[in-house]
C-alpha cells in the first residue's frame, strides 16, 4: 500500500464524499427534467456489452433513493462520516477504499450477467429487460454502506442519535445493519441482491480483515498523528551547505556557492563571499 501511495498518491482526490453527494444532485436534476432518460445511465451490462460503455460511469450519478427531507439527511450524514474517515485515514486511501467498492460493483455487473447467461442455457432470451431490472440493484446504495461500516470500525465507541432523539454508539448500528445484510444476503435475497451486496461490500471484507487490529483511532490520536507528520516533514529538509562565518545555506539562496578551505583544520565550509576573506582556524 505505501509503495502505491507514493507513486499514485499525488493524483488522488480530495473531498470525494462531497463530489459523490454532487453526483447525485445532478442525478436529481436529471430524474426532475426527464425521469426516464436515468435508465440511459445504470450499470446495465448488457447494454454495455451492446456499446453504451458510458454506463460504466454515469451510474455513480444515479440516485440511490428518491429525493425526501430523509433522503437530505442521511447524505448529510455520509458527508459527515466520509469526510471523517478521509481525515483520519489520509486522502489516498479513502480514495482506495471508495473507488475498489465501485470497480468491484461493476465486476459485480457482469459476474451477474454471466451467471444468468449460463442459467438460462446461454439463449438469451429476456436478458434485455432482466439486465434493465437489474441495473437498480448494482448502485451505490451499499456503497454508501460500506462507508458506515467502516465509520463504525473506526470510530466503535462515536455516539449518533437514532431517530434524533436516542443516544447509541455507532458500532451497535454497524452490527446490527451487518446482521441485516447477512441475513438478505442468505434468505430474503435473489440471485442480483446477493452479488450486488457481496461486490459492494467487498471493500470493506479487505479493510476489515487487513486492518481489524489497528483501525481504532480517537480523535486524540488523529491529532497526534497530524502533528507527528508534520514533525517529520519539518524536520526532513536536511541543508546539505552552509558557511562557517554567516550561516548561509542554499535554502537562503539556491544561487549560492559553497567551498571547503584546504587552509583550515577540519572540515570548514564557505560561501562565495567569504571563502577568501575568513580567517583560517588552525
Amino acid at each position: 500500500m505505501s509503495n502505491f501511495e507514493k507513486r499514485f498518491g499525488k493524483y488522488a482526490i480530495n473531498n470525494l464524499s462531497l463530489i459523490l453527494i454532487l453526483c447525485y444532485v445532478v442525478g436529481y436534476v436529471i430524474e426532475l427534467i426527464n425521469d426516464n432518460f436515468i435508465w440511459y445511465l445504470t450499470l446495465n451490462p448488457y447494454a454495455i456489452l451492446h456499446g453504451q460503455i458510458w454506463r460504466i460511469f454515469t451510474w455513480i450519478i444515479v440516485p440511490p433513493s428518491s429525493l425526501t427531507p430523509f433522503t437530505i439527511i442521511m447524505l448529510l450524514f455520509y458527508y459527515s462520516i466520509g469526510t471523517n474517515l478521509e481525515r483520519t485515514w489520509g486522502t489516498y486511501r479513502y480514495n482506495v477504499y471508495m473507488l475498489s467498492g465501485m470497480l468491484f460493483t461493476v465486476i459485480g455487473s457482469f459476474v451477474w450477467l454471466t451467471v444468468q447467461h449460463f442459467m438460462t442455457g446461454g439463449t438469451g432470451g429476456g436478458m434485455e429487460y432482466v439486465s434493465t431490472v437489474a441495473s437498480l440493484y448494482f448502485s451505490t446504495y451499499y456503497i454508501n454502506m460500506s462507508i458506515f461500516l467502516a465509520f463504525a470500525a473506526t470510530f466503535p465507541d462515536v455516539q449518533v442519535l437514532l431517530m434524533f432523539l436516542i443516544p447509541v454508539k455507532v458500532k451497535w448500528l454497524g452490527i446490527l445493519y451487518g446482521l441485516v445484510l447477512v441475513y438478505d444476503f442468505l434468505f430474503a435475497g435473489s440471485l442480483v441482491t446477493r452479488i450486488a451486496i457481496a461486490s459492494s461490500l467487498l471493500n470493506f471484507v479487505i479493510f476489515f480483515f487487513t486492518s481489524r487490529s489497528h483501525i481504532h483511532m480517537t480523535p486524540r490520536q488523529m491529532k497526534r498523528r497530524v502533528e507527528f507528520r508534520q514533525d517529520i516533514r519539518r524536520n526532513s529538509k536536511v541543508t546539505k551547505h552552509k558557511c562557517a562565518v554567516c550561516g548561509q545555506t542554499e535554502d537562503d539562496d539556491p544561487n549560492l556557492e559553497f567551498r571547503f578551505c584546504s587552509k583550515c583544520n577540519g572540515n570548514y565550509e564557505y560561501c562565495q563571499q567569504h571563502l577568501f576573506s575568513h580567517t583560517h582556524v588552525k
